[in-house]
This record gives structure tokens, sequence and C-alpha cells, in this order.
């Protein structure tokens, strides 16, 4: 019943490991930046905060198979160089991502009770410091929920990148559904992935979240 997928098992596992890696790439770079973002977005500088609030309102409004394909085929034209699928998909996801990594970390930040920050003060510690040591630990234990499930969100939209041809999962799997014919059994190998492995996450989620509701 599965023929054409264990046929071309090899070629398809190489092609969700190209998936696996811009996931944790763009996870990586997008939660880095989200950090960022988040700590501009509650700034009381305003040279910090519009430029800042500017960009996620941009990006957030932008459909991201968008922000890769005009990544792709628009920085090429300003570098005046060819840039590869796999990097150009990375930095479109990161510079995406980062936008609702940053304001789920923003919400993070403000539920932080500002007592802890004076205390932190009041010990000595700068404000980098305190955001440091204080604020962005505390901060990200409280959106760990939201922050898997974001993450889960990256991983399913690592598909849109075969607009510009990069050979993920689903890439290959079209590819081989060319040659196979095989439709049903093809995607529906590919739905089964995605589904364990966003279900999983999701249980690792709701596991997090039962935990905050209980003071851990």
């Amino acid at each position: 019943m599965f023929d054409a997928v264990i046929g071309n098992l090899p070629y398809l596992l190489g092609g969700y490991l190209i998936t696996v890696k811009l996931t944790m790439l763009a996870l990586a770079g997008g939660i880095s930046l989200g950090i960022m973002v988040g700590l501009g977005r509650i700034s009381k500088k305003k040279w910090v905060y519009y430029p800042v609030t500017y960009y996620v309102n941009l990006i957030r409004n932008i459909p991201l198979i968008l922000v890769i394909f005009w990544f792709y085929f628009v920085m090429p034209i300003i570098l005046g160089s060819p840039l590869d699928p796999f990097p150009s998909a990375v930095i479109s996801f990161i510079i995406f991502e980062a936008t609702y990594f940053g304001e789920i970390l923003r919400a993070g930040y403000q539920s932080v009770s500002r007592d802890l920050i004076q205390a932190g003060y009041s010990t000595g510690l700068t404000y980098w410091q305190a955001t440091r040591f204080i604020l962005v630990p505390i901060a990200f234990r409280r959106m760990l929920p939201s922050l898997i499930t974001q993450s889960i969100v990256t991983y399913q939209d690592t598909s849109l990148a075969f607009v510009i041809g990069l050979p993920e999962l689903v890439r290959r799997t079209s590819i081989v559904d060319n040659m196979e014919v095989r439709s049903v059994q093809l995607f529906g190998f590919v739905a089964m992935v995605f589904l364990i492995t966003c279900y999983i996450g999701s249980v690792i989620s709701r596991r997090f979240e039962v935990k905050r509701e209980r003071g851990y």
C-alpha cells in the first residue's frame, strides 16, 4: 500500500532532515531576535520603541510566503549576487518568526512584577543585568507553552519554502509524486509525519502549561 513511500524513503528522509534543520535554525534565530524585539516593544526610548514597533506591524501583516519569495528574488537584485534557497529560507523565517516570538516575550516581560526588577536594582544590578538575570528568565519560563506552540507553527510553516525550490520534505514528496503518481500514499505519509511530531509538541506544551497553572 505504501510502496511508493518505502521505495523512496531515503530520499524523503533526506528532505525531512532539511525540514528539521531549517526549523532548528529558524527557532534559534527567531527566539534570539525575538528577545530583542520584545525588549524593544517595552522600551521607553522612542528611538528604540518606534522602529521595532513598525517592524513588528509590517512583518506580521505580510504572509510568510511573500517574505520568503521577496527575500529570495529581491535581495539578489540589491546585493548583486544570487542567494541559495536554504540560507534565504533561514533568514526569511528568522525575520518573520522573530515578530511573533517577540510579542510572546513582550507579554511575558510585562507579566513580571516590577517589584522583582526593583529588588534587582537594589542589590546593585544594572538595567541589562536585571534584564538578563531576572526579567528574561522569568518571562521565558512563563511563556514557555506559548513559545512551544509557536515553534510548532514554525515547523509546519517550513513547507512554504518549496516556493523557492528548497528540497525539504514537501518539495521532495511532490517530486516523487510527479514520477510515481501516488498522491494519496505520499502526501498521506507527509501528513502522518507532521501529525505525529506536532502532536508530541502539543503534549509537551500542555504539560508545561499545567505546571505553570499549578505554580511549579
